[in-house]
Formats: structure tokens, C-alpha cells, sequence
């Protein structure tokens, strides 16, 4: 694990034993916000389109909405083009909405759910406890070379007034060697470090390694589903 501190704040635990949802304890202890990654959903079948495998989630997506008391505010969700464009949410939506041509987004406001679908790239959560200000991009090989995490950390910086040493950044399970030729996830700590983030927990585990627990789009050939990484200020 690593990170600060090293010892728990990386770790994970699951909050329903009838759903494959994890929690990170250093997210949870700021106490401002709900943040989740829903796992492999078991007895899906996900040998299919991106379009059907996520209808065929969302049932279940829905009920972990639900089971963290989160699943009456709307879902802000990211079309997901791999690219290092960032949303700022400033306008709560009256009901789930789908954000094109972004990989992320950053907000301050409350009661609303940001949503990051993945299957090997990685997930990262980041949290001002102090303005309170969250962000949630997806960065995977591209994402990364293009440093969409340090494009949210500006945009939270510029528009929400928040300090990066304050900030604290949680990466998801994603895929990484041997089982990818690229170690996207240690390069996301870097650039977190490089723009002033103190506190960055990854629990290293690689989603590739556990098809019982994730998905994985390298392992599965394409054919697989879709982990659901939500984050979210309290109301």
C-alpha cells in the first residue's frame, strides 16, 4: 500500500454483504463525503456491447446507489472518450444525466452523485474536506499521458479555491503489471505529487490479477462489464 498515512488509508471494505461494494477508509474519514466502487456483479452476463453490459448492470448499480443512501440524487455520469477534458459541475441536474465528450468532473455541490464506469483503467477519487470540493476522472493509458488528474486538481484549485496539500486523492483498483505493459497507476501518483497532493492512497491492486472480483477489458478480451466508481458530498 502506499500513501499517506500508509498503514489503513488504502484499504478497502465492503459495505453490504449482498453487494460487491468497497469503501475507502481515508475517503470516509473526512466525513464530507459518500464515496463507493462497485465490483463484479455476480451471474451477469457481460458478453456484450458496452451499451447492453451497462443496461444489464443497472439494476444493480442502482441498488448500491441505494444501499449507501445515495440512490435519490442524481448520477452525473461521463461519455468517457479516454481523452483529458473535465467537467465543473454547477448545476444540480433534476435526474441522472450523461456528460459528453469528458473523462471527469469536479464540483462543490451537495446531494449530487458523480459516476466513473471502468474495466481496467483506473478510477481517481479526489476529495477537499476543507472548501468541500470533490473530483472523479477516469484515467487510464491516455487519460494518464494526457494527466486529466492534474487538469481536475486545477480546476478545483481555480474554481472551488481548493488547497492540493488539502486535497486527498484515492485511486481505484485498475490493471497493472505484469499484466499491462504500462504502470499508469504509479504515473497517476506522480502527477498528484507533482501538483501538490500530499495524501494519495492506492491500494495496488490490479483488476486483471481477480476476475472473480473485477472486470477486466485486457483479460476478458473485450467481452466484459463495467465497475461503477461513485463519489459524492453529503448533503
Amino acid at each position: 500500500m502506499r500513501g499517506t498515512p500508509p498503514a489503513t488509508g488504502s484499504e478497502t471494505r465492503p459495505t453490504d454483504a449482498a453487494l460487491p461494494i468497497e469503501r475507502f477508509p481515508a475517503l470516509d474519514a473526512t466525513g464530507v463525503c459518500v464515496s463507493a466502487f462497485v465490483r463484479r456483479i455476480p451471474d451477469v452476463d457481460v458478453s456484450h456491447d458496452k451499451a447492453e453490459v451497462l443496461q444489464r448492470l443497472d439494476a444493480a448499480h442502482h441498488q448500491a446507489r441505494q444501499s449507501l443512501g445515495i440512490g435519490d440524487w442524481p448520477l452525473v455520469t461521463a461519455q468517457q472518450v479516454h481523452g483529458n477534458q473535465v467537467a465543473i459541475v454547477d448545476l444540480a441536474p433534476k435526474s441522472d444525466e450523461n456528460l459528453a465528450g469528458v473523462d471527469g468532473f469536479v464540483t462543490n455541490l451537495r446531494g449530487v452523485s458523480l459516476g466513473i464506469y471502468v474495466a481496467d483503467c483506473c478510477a481517481v477519487y479526489l476529495v477537499d474536506p476543507k472548501t468541500p470540493a470533490i473530483g472523479l476522472v477516469h484515467s487510464g493509458k491516455k487519460g494518464t499521458a494526457l494527466n486529466i488528474v492534474g487538469n481536475a486538481i486545477s480546476l478545483m484549485r481555480e474554481r472551488f479555491g481548493s488547497n492540493p496539500a488539502e486535497i486527498i486523492a484515492q485511486l481505484s483498483p485498475c490493471i497493472r503489471p505484469p499484466h499491462y505493459e504500462i504502470d499508469f497507476a504509479a504515473q497517476i501518483r506522480e502527477q498528484c505529487k507533482a501538483d501538490g497532493v500530499q495524501q494519495i492512497h492506492d491500494s495496488g491492486v490490479c483488476t486483471a490479477s481477480d476476475l472473480d472480483s473485477f472486470y477486466s477489458y485486457r483479460a476478458e478480451k473485450g467481452k466484459t462489464g463495467r465497475m461503477l466508481a461513485l463519489l459524492a458530498l453529503n448533503r
